[in-house]
């Protein structure tokens, strides 16, 4: 009688905790070679965490890791990569000092020529299209999710983890993506793949755990299930409907840019060139776009991080402030969440209370030069509460948290300074169904109390569904204003590839 093959993976009652946080518990998980595994969690289900143990960063607390129906203990990542196990973090584990090609060598061996040549072919082969002697700090995230996912495949793993592959890839490398995974699973490899985008499980994946509090409470074919029926399964309820009600009439402009541009800082950013924008009190403007088109390099002339070369190039509330800094932009009641939620949203060694006084410092929190703790511990709790922050409490710090829920803490930070101005970037990236829901309906109700709101994203259903205006970023060039209600995916989809202009 043939012995029956053991799963590629296998946890056996595999428990973690973190002080008084579970983390994880008793969690049960087979991974059969050439399948595409989905793991399915809101923020704080314990996935990352999961992910982690399996890959070497953290280990187990108790229970058992077997890698071919044999037990293994990973004590570091390079234990997990000598397995054949690579992972793609949604946390990018890039230094930002070196260059695409160097970044690569540091895992992957061969000399940095023969590197740069495997990076341009599978990047042309795969749609993950990247310069390997760009500078990692000068590139988008996007940019930055291709870099990881090419050095993980170079290595040609033999379980491949994938955080959030999707979440700041445009819809064409994604389908590309996609047929390269397939690919990978038809010659054998294993892939295990958490999204917050159910209809992409669905799609691609043939198995799926479900995480709720950081407990296994289902596995299902996610193909014979719709995406309400598995986000059902993550919340534990009915997914509660996003109710979209215009309720105000645009005012005065409160953010303008006339003639905006920029020369790229280096040979690898983009140029913005002519661009000229208005966003109205009571208002949602949405940019859509593939990145690298010059999203960043936009975001950072709004904000004040890079300075104009005119002031009337930005006006904000009226006032020309295109040669001011951030600081002064701020006092306008202007907000700005970052696409880069760890080292520019917030700062990842420092406790939730203390990235509070970063941008809220003027709530009441500094006194003759001195902060006042009390003050700034109450707005982050409330900031927690309001929110739906999965956190032990406001001295957690900001790196040991998920992705999802840091996102959530700082957009929570800045809408509740009350802003008339807001700049947010890639507002739901990382972000659970539920939570995305509730992040659209704040923006929302800020527009209808008067605020001027600008969203730059890649995912288009979210801009369809919040925005009133649509225009498309496409090569520092800016498109004209489009109608929402008037404009289907397909038109946006012609200006992303410059068939429109």
């Amino acid at each position: 009688m043939t012995k029956a093959t053991p799963p590629l993976l296998t946890l056996a009652g595999v428990s973690k905790r973190y002080g008084t946080v579970q983390a994880n518990k008793m969690i049960d998980l087979e991974v059969n070679a050439g399948s595409i595994h989905a793991v399915l969690g809101e923020n704080g289900a314990g996935k990352s965490t999961l992910m982690k143990m399996i890959y070497g960063v953290e280990q187990p607390d108790e229970g058992a890791v077997l890698w071919n129906g044999s037990p293994v203990h990973m004590a570091r990542p390079s234990d997990a990569q000598a397995l054949g196990i690579g992972m793609v973090f949604q946390h990018f584990s890039l230094f930002e000092t070196l260059s695409v090609v160097q970044n690569v060598s540091l895992m992957v061996p061969g000399s940095q020529a023969q590197l740069a040549e495997r990076i341009v072919a599978l990047g042309d082969q795969f749609g993950l299209t990247v310069d390997p002697d760009a500078m990692v700090h000068q590139l988008s995230v996007g940019e930055r999710q291709r870099v990881e996912i090419i050095r993980c495949l170079l290595l040609e793993p033999k379980l491949l983890i994938l955080d959030e592959p999707t979440s700041v890839l445009p819809p064409q490398s994604v389908r590309l993506l996609f047929d390269t995974l397939r690919s990978l699973q038809a010659k054998g490899m294993a892939i295990l793949f958490i999204s917050h985008k159910l209809d992409e499980i669905r799609e691609l994946c043939d198995e799926a755990t479900v995480l709720r509090g950081g407990e296994v409470t289902g596995r299902v074919d996610p193909r014979e299930h719709d995406a309400s029926a598995l986000a059902t399964m993550m919340i534990g309820h009915e997914m509660p409907k996003l109710a979209v009600s215009k309720t105000v009439e645009p005012g005065d402009v409160r953010l303008s840019l006339k003639g905006l541009s920029h020369a790229a800082v280096s040979r690898f950013g983009t140029t913005l060139k002519d661009i000229n924008l208005e966003v109205r009190s009571g208002q949602i403007v949405g940019i859509a776009g593939i990145s690298g088109n010059g999203q960043q390099e936009l975001a950072a002339s709004i904000s004040g991080e890079a300075l104009c070369r005119r002031a009337d190039m930005v006006s904000i509330m009226g006032k020309l402030v295109g040669r001011t800094g951030p600081a002064r932009r701020r006092k306008l009641d202007f907000t700005f969440v970052p696409e880069e939620r760890l080292g520019r949203g917030a700062v990842p060694e420092m406790s939730l209370a203390d990235n509070s006084l970063l941008t809220a410092h003027r709530q009441g929190m500094l006194r003759h030069g001195f902060i006042r703790r009390a003050a700034e511990r109450a707005f982050t709790r409330i900031c927690i509460q309001d929110f739906d922050v999965r956190t032990p409490g406001p001295d957690a710090e900001a790196g040991a948290m998920s992705g999802g829920n840091l996102q959530k803490f700082i957009l929570g930070r800045e809408i509740m300074l009350n802003p008339k101005v807001m700049l947010v970037s890639q507002p739901t990236w990382g972000v659970d169904i539920g939570a995305a829901t509730a992040i659209r309906r704040r923006l929302l109700d800020m527009r209808d109390k008067g605020a001027a709101i600008l969203v730059i994203s890649e995912e288009l259903e979210e801009l369809f569904e919040i925005c009133d205006v649509l225009h498309v970023l496409r090569e520092g060039t800016l498109s004209a204003p489009l109608d929402a209600e008037a404009t289907s995916a397909q038109d946006i989809g012609a200006y992303m590839i410059g068939a429109v202009s």
